[in-house]
């Protein structure tokens, strides 16, 4: 029988759809599916629904007054407080301003105080705030409530920074992406310096428009626009990285790891005592997080800024370099 009347077995038709752009299209669609439910369930999963697991708290004063206080609370909020117990008020409140604590409970001869610090925590503030007053009755004991540290009134809620750091996250990658899609014949240094480029000016734009335009937030205009350059830098290093490693499914990795992992376990929109144990562990470890925790620190407790979230971030920018300047000839660009 002539070949060209043979009937294709399946073999045949295999081999055909895997030469043909079918197959790529096919694997997108169920990458994208499922990634899809992915980000969903990521983000209700930590946000939907926030729950007090461990929320540090500093007592001061008489202890005895305190103890049913702090009883009381632990029922309202159906969790257990983790109360330390400080010499004075002011080793209450620089633990606070060094976020270690998120309020202060003092309790003094003619009643107690529950000083509760927006700006460390809103959502946990708010909790603290709602479960006060049924606390109060349980005890049988007087609390006032104050806020100590609030946050801006142009941002009640406590959110811009996780979506000024969400900003340059994701743009910090997308970049990458469009870099390696029209500007493909970059050599190796050349995209470096074009990443950084438009990580410079992208910190810069993200800091303007929402002080200087909006006025959503006053920011320490400099060192907030080093935070987010270093972040949108460290967010294209690490799609270069995958580009490099694992070529045109870079996007997958570099997804999972700031969008569907690091972006819900940041800290911007919940605070970290209420995020699943795992999430509120491992965020302050990935670039989303760190950026949350140097940008929240610059802005609302600046004399007492830390270094490690600068170091979270300079070494996922550092490694991501170091991968990618090593494999080179593995990435698809270059001339």
């Amino acid at each position: 029988m002539d070949d060209h009347a043979r009937r294709p077995t399946g073999r045949d038709r295999w081999a055909a759809f895997r030469g043909s752009p079918f197959l790529p299209a096919v694997v997108l669609v169920l990458i994208l599916a499922a990634a899809a439910g992915l980000f969903a369930g990521s983000y209700t999963y930590a946000m939907a629904n926030p729950a007090p697991r461990h929320v540090p708290i500093a007592v001061t004063g008489d202890q005895a007054r305190a103890a049913p206080l702090v009883a009381a609370l632990d029922r309202s909020l159906s969790t257990r407080l983790a109360v330390r117990e400080y010499p004075s008020y002011a080793a209450a409140l620089r633990a606070v301003q060094e976020q270690r604590r998120f309020a202060i409970l003092d309790a003094g001869p003619s009643g107690a105080r529950l000083d509760l610090a927006g700006a460390a925590g809103q959502s946990v503030a708010r909790l603290l705030a709602l479960a006060a007053p049924k606390a109060a009755r349980s005890a049988g004991e007087p609390l006032a409530v104050r806020d100590v540290r609030p946050l801006q009134p142009t941002d009640p809620q406590g959110l811009a920074i996780f979506y000024i750091s969400l900003a340059s996250v994701i743009i910090g990658f997308v970049g990458a992406i469009q870099l390696s899609v029209h500007a493909r014949a970059l050599n190796a240094g050349e995209r470096v310096a074009f990443i950084a480029a438009y990580a410079v000016l992208g910190g810069f734009t993200i800091a303007a428009v929402v002080d200087w335009l909006l006025g959503v937030l006053r920011l320490p205009f400099a060192e907030s626009w080093g935070i987010l350059s270093l972040t949108m830098f460290a967010s294209g290093m690490v799609f270069t990285m995958f580009n490099t490693l694992v070529r045109r499914w870079a996007m997958i990795p570099t997804w999972g790891l700031m969008v569907l992992l690091g972006n819900p376990s940041s800290g911007g929109a919940v605070s970290w005592p209420l995020l699943p144990s795992g999430l509120g562990a491992v965020g302050r470890w990935l670039p989303p997080g760190a950026a949350v925790n140097a940008q929240h620190t610059a802005i609302y407790f600046r004399s007492h800024q830390h270094v490690v979230p600068f170091l979270v971030l300079a070494a996922w920018a550092g490694v991501s370099l170091a991968v990618f300047l090593a494999w080179r000839h593995r990435h698809p660009g270059g001339r």
